[in-house]
């Protein structure tokens, strides 16, 4: 928190997105009796995957195991994950499908979110940070037009593209959902929460300011009261790093393709830093691990900053390595001060 904060801390935090999952033999054992969605909504299985990295790997904060996709479930899209990945029924392709979408009571209709951080909370006790999340409108917002996305996000462009007020509507209701079911997972006791905004990527400067900005903005600028650290997540997020400074986040996550020192010299003090480790380095020697977590630390000097991941840990990364990273993260500081005594 005090790193989000941009306080001094004696070590820096670390946790990996998408830690709760795969790689881990404990997620597995559960997936192997229940499906996603199931564990998704059920409050005390969510728990449980959420719990296991903090056990199991060391990490310094638990997000709560759910799908970015639950959202536009609420909003009344049918969603079914099977393995090939996410589906949601009937597309939105049009204006009457965007104002077909509903406002929803996330204490009734997602509240099974709520229930499995409160779970969470009772379970790791009032130290361990537990993060909420949501998806960025324009990251729901793709999801919600092509249906499944395997990398192509043709129609979402296409609309961005011809019908820009119409994608402005849509992030408009996206943004006034997400800021509801934040709330109720803070009220819940997350007590930091973050967006993801995968398909950043996508957008060009001028696009992301146009419409991304400003429905981000949204979000965090009514959560303000709420008093909580707010992240952003954005993959390529190195030509968008100075909008989504503007967005209000309190924390800007990065992926692997930003440098961590350029970052903090173009920030300043004015967000904290996550990130930003190529997750395929987790699949090398543990002292290339190692190395990497500390040379990230040190783009930093350990100040504003959360060591994790510039994205989702691969499922075939080593348990091992996945705790090799965490403990390196945890003592690079402790490293660095050591070797500038030794010169």
């Amino acid at each position: 928190m005090r790193a989000c904060r941009f306080q001094p801390v004696p070590r820096v935090p670390v946790w990996m997105m998408r830690q709760a999952g795969r790689y881990l033999p404990d997620y597995q054992a559960v997936r192997a009796k229940h499906s996603f969605l199931e564990i998704c909504k059920t409050p005390e299985l969510a728990a449980e995957v959420s719990l296991q990295p903090y056990r199991v790997v060391g990490v310094d904060a638990i997000i709560v195991f759910s799908d970015i996709l639950i959202v536009a479930e609420a909003m009344g899209m049918p969603l079914d994950v099977p393995d090939s990945g996410p589906v949601l029924s009937n597309p939105v392709r049009d204006g009457a499908a965007v104002r077909a979408l509903r406002e929803f009571d996330p204490a009734r209709e997602t509240k099974f979110v709520g229930d499995a951080i409160r779970a969470i909370c009772a379970e790791a006790g009032p130290d361990v940070p537990v993060i909420g999340f949501a998806a960025a409108p324009w990251t729901l917002a793709c999801y919600m037009i092509e249906g499944k996305t395997r990398g192509d996000i043709s129609r979402a462009k296409a609309m961005l593209r011809d019908d820009p007020t119409l994608m402005g509507e849509l992030l408009d209701r996206i943004a006034s959902a997400t800021i509801w079911y934040l709330r109720a997972q803070i009220a819940a006791g997350a007590c930091v929460i973050q967006l993801f905004d995968t398909w950043a990527s996508e957008l060009s400067v001028e696009e992301y300011r146009a419409l991304e900005l400003p429905a981000t903005h949204a979000i965090f600028e009514a959560l303000e009261s709420d008093g909580v650290p707010r992240i952003l997540f954005a993959k390529g997020s190195a030509r968008h790093l100075d909008a989504m400074a503007e967005t209000g986040a309190d924390v800007l996550s990065v992926d692997w393709n930003t440098d961590l020192a350029e970052a903090r010299a173009s920030l300043g003090e004015r967000a904290a830093l996550q990130g930003n480790v190529d997750p395929t380095i987790l699949l090398r020697t543990r002292e290339e691990v190692c190395a990497a977590a500390r040379a990230a630390v040190e783009k930093t000097c350990g100040v504003g900053h959360i060591l994790n991941l510039g994205h989702g840990i691969l499922p075939t990364t080593p348990v091992e390595n996945a705790r090799a990273f965490v403990e390196a993260g945890q003592n690079a500081l402790v490293a660095q001060a050591r070797a500038g005594r030794a010169d």
